[in-house]
């Protein structure tokens, strides 16, 4: 790697995290000495860039540095070309449509030496089972996810039974043949997971979620992860009792 693309690639590590990072974190995913690591953090200080290092710690990139923001690797442009060809037929037609400019406004920027890698990146997802059909608009759901607002749903559970839930969203999660929504369901007073496809009516309502999507993502995944650690535990005791 050339060092000027070494020096972009450790603005946008410092970019990606949230917090400080290791130096010792930022050499191993380099593939440098941490020497070289040290010496590069100097230039780009020197160079103006706002970055503070400090022992024990890491290092920080400040707030306010801006980078011309379409300075693409190969690698992250067969990133997007896949990303883009996996939610074809996948998802509704508003997003995919979107996926498809995205790309082309991103095609008509990079250098031309690039743009091979991200119009004909050799990366696919087939999809051999189109996902059930909806009576629902998938676009309504994303609305919802991204102003946070309750949802009042007709659903058909799996036993045929049909109910109406307010819901508040939290994700929107894409398997082979289906499309599921997580979203705290006030009937049960819990996290549930809704198929789309089993949705007969969906009406968005004017009141937003008491809860922020962030902090509902925070709780389900937080009981995800207690739920997991017990199965793992009661696989453990079964393991230990009869030997298997």
């Amino acid at each position: 790697m050339r060092r000027a693309d070494r020096l972009l690639q450790i603005i946008q590590i410092l970019r990606r995290e949230k917090g400080p990072v290791a130096g010792t974190r930022m050499a191993e995913e380099l593939e440098i000495s941490l020497r070289t690591l040290y010496r590069d953090m100097v230039s780009l200080e020197a160079s103006g860039v706002p970055v503070r290092g400090e022992a024990g710690v890491g290092y920080v990139l400040d707030d306010g540095f801006d980078m011309p923001p379409l300075m693409f690797t190969a690698n992250e442009l067969e990133a997007i070309m896949l990303g883009a060809r996996m939610i074809d037929g996948r998802v509704d037609d508003a997003l995919s449509q979107a996926a498809r400019d995205a790309v082309a406004k991103i095609a008509a920027v990079v250098p031309s030496e690039l743009r091979d890698s991200l119009i004909n990146a050799p990366l696919f997802a087939p999809m051999y089972q189109r996902p059930t059909e909806t009576t629902i608009n998938m676009a309504d759901v994303r609305r919802a996810l991204r102003s946070e607002a309750q949802i009042r749903i007709s659903y058909r559970d799996l036993n045929g039974n049909e109910s109406e839930r307010v819901i508040w969203p939290v994700l929107l999660s894409f398997f082979r043949n289906a499309s599921v929504l997580v979203a705290w369901c006030t009937l049960r007073e819990d996290f549930r997971s809704f198929r789309l496809d089993n949705m007969t009516t969906l009406e968005l309502l004017p009141e937003r979620s008491p809860k922020p999507r962030r902090t509902l993502f925070a709780q389900w995944r937080n009981r995800q992860m207690d739920q997991l650690e017990s199965s793992r535990s009661a696989d453990w005791k079964v393991e230990k009792i009869y030997g298997v």
